[in-house]
């Protein structure tokens, strides 16, 4: 009578199941040091400006519009889809514009050709005041203010940083719904 053996526990070769070896490798020192390599890894990509942006979509959950629109990020809650810019053509050294939301009934100011250290700013005439801060490439836009249905009024700015690349003076743009949107 013949048996056949599949039993993991079998020594008869002298060498350990790769099972065996792969439990030894993760135990002790080397998981530790592959533990605190991930978690490094994580924290560094969650400290920099993209890991920020995602961190803040990932927990930013959709909520507009309206008043539930104020200060937050035109991108995560899908605004930018149905938004019009108002930019004016001439005389625009930083690329300013106002972009509105009709459907999440708010606005938000953004910069094309700031240097890192500009400032973008957009208000809302009898309302809140929003501003952004050029990190790093070119642009950068501000969270979104809320605006009332029917006539409203929003001024756009952006100020450059004192000594920074930026070769142009504060510079300012108005809009209403009137506007001529895009």
């Amino acid at each position: 009578m013949t048996t056949d053996s599949t039993d993991d526990s079998s020594t008869s070769s002298g060498n350990p199941s790769p099972r065996r070896a792969a439990r030894r490798w993760l135990s002790g020192p080397a998981a530790l040091a592959y533990a605190v390599a991930i978690v490094s890894a994580v924290a560094a990509a969650v400290a920099t400006p993209l890991g920020d942006h995602l961190m803040t979509s990932f927990f930013d959950e959709p909520t507009c519009p309206g008043e539930a629109c104020d200060g937050k990020n035109p991108q995560n809650q899908g605004c930018g889809e149905d938004a019009r810019t108002f930019k004016p053509a001439v005389h625009n050294p930083a690329g300013l514009q106002i972009r509105y939301s009709e459907d999440c009934k708010a606005v938000w100011a953004k910069i094309e050709h700031g240097s890192p250290g500009d400032e973008v700013t957009v208000k809302v005439i009898g309302g809140t005041l929003r501003g952004a801060e050029v990190e790093y490439d070119h642009d950068k836009f501000t969270n979104m203010v809320t605006v009332a249905d029917g006539d409203f009024q929003v001024v756009a700015c952006v100020i450059p940083k004192p000594g920074g690349g930026s070769a142009f003076e504060r510079y300012c743009i108005q809009a209403t719904e009137a506007s001529a949107w895009r």
